[in-house]
Formats: structure tokens, C-alpha cells, sequence
């Protein structure tokens, strides 16, 4: 919640005109919405101009925001309309950027939980732990938009299903649907890496 109270405190700022505190909150969020974009968006040239059109998007629409959700949700959202709207206006179709899971500096949950099978690992385990997020990515860049959507926003970004309905802009129970078959795509993915039995997940 004091996460939450300071975007407030920075969103009101903004609004008597304090273009710093505008400033403050893309330097917190840019990185995430990057990442974001860049599930979205094959074409890694393309990320920085999104992410920066999603904040002018957003700095034009902070007047209206009411507040009613927490900003980096509204944020979030206002990322995912200008990706698609953008892929929209290139005529492309949304696909997962490889880069923006592997990438070598990317700090997100995938590079830290890569590292943490990897650490102090014999080399075939290191091989091992790199076919499965090989194996994670592919199945990710092979779901549909709505449900690579909904498994990144939970599973990388961490949001709630409250949050990713709100982001998505559907029901509760058609975003636990969605990542529940997210989920059993990619675990069907995983099942011949990791020899498990149908019906054990990841």
C-alpha cells in the first residue's frame, strides 16, 4: 500500500503541475512498461517508442484519472491499448519478443530464476535449466495474444486478477480461464523436458 500511496501523492503533484513528479514516476515504471511492450512486440526498435508514447498517453490523461485503481495499473493499461495500437497501425501481428526474456541485463523474473537453477549448477544442469527456459519461451511466443497477455501480467509482472481484469478489460473469471490454460499450454510444453505425469504442473 505505501507503494500505492506514493504514486497517489506523485499523481497529485502532476496534476497542480509539477512536471518533476511526472518524471519521477516514468523513471519508477519504465523499465516494467519496456518489458511489458516488449512481450507484445516482436520489433525491439519499437519498444522505446511505445513506452514513451504510453507516457505522453498517460501524462495528457492524468487530469482525468480518478484514482479509482492504483496508477501502475491504469498505466499498464495504457501501455497494452498503444501496443496494439501500434502493431495495428504497422499491420502486425503481436508476438513475443525473445529478447525481452533473455536479454542480458533484463534483471526480471525469468534472467533471476534462470540464474538461481544455474548458480554452482555441474554444466549439465546449467544445459539443462537453459533447455527449459528455452522451452518456457517457446511456449509463451506460441500462445494467442489474450492468453501470453494474462500469463505475463500475473506471472512476470506480478499483478493481481483484480488488476489484470482491469488491465485486460474482461471479466475476473475469463482472466483466471485465461491463465489456467496458459499455464496447462506451457506445463504440456514442459512435461517431455521434465518427465512428468499429466496433471502435475509446473
Amino acid at each position: 500500500m505505501a507503494d500505492a500511496d506514493a504514486d497517489a501523492l506523485l499523481v497529485e503533484r502532476v496534476k497542480q503541475g509539477d512536471v518533476r513528479a511526472f518524471e519521477m514516476l516514468v523513471v519508477k515504471y519504465q523499465r516494467r512498461i519496456e518489458r511489458l511492450i516488449g512481450r507484445m512486440v516482436r520489433d525491439v526498435d519499437l519498444v522505446q517508442d511505445i513506452a514513451q508514447e504510453t507516457f505522453i498517453r498517460a501524462y495528457r490523461a492524468l487530469p482525468q484519472f480518478r484514482g479509482d485503481s492504483a496508477f501502475y495499473t491504469w498505466l499498464y493499461r495504457i501501455a497494452v491499448n498503444t501496443a496494439k495500437k501500434a502493431l495495428v497501425d504497422l499491420k502486425r501481428d503481436p508476438l513475443v519478443s525473445e529478447n525481452s526474456f533473455a536479454g542480458p541485463d533484463d534483471g526480471d523474473e525469468t534472467s533471476r530464476v534462470e540464474n538461481e537453477l544455474t548458480d554452482g549448477e555441474t554444466p549439465e544442469a546449467l544445459l539443462a535449466s537453459k533447455e527449459v527456459a528455452g522451452a518456457v519461451n517457446a511456449a509463451i511466443e506460441a500462445l494467442s495474444e489474450d492468453l501470453r497477455q494474462a500469463i505475463t501480467l500475473r506471472e512476470i509482472e506480478g499483478l493481481s486478477y483484480e488488476e489484470i481484469a482491469e488491465v485486460m478489460n474482461c471479466p475476473i473469471g475469463t482472466v483466471r480461464s485465461r491463465i489456467f490454460r496458459a499455464r496447462e499450454a506451457i506445463a504440456a510444453r514442459l512435461r517431455p523436458l521434465l518427465d512428468t505425469r499429466d496433471g502435475e504442473r509446473w
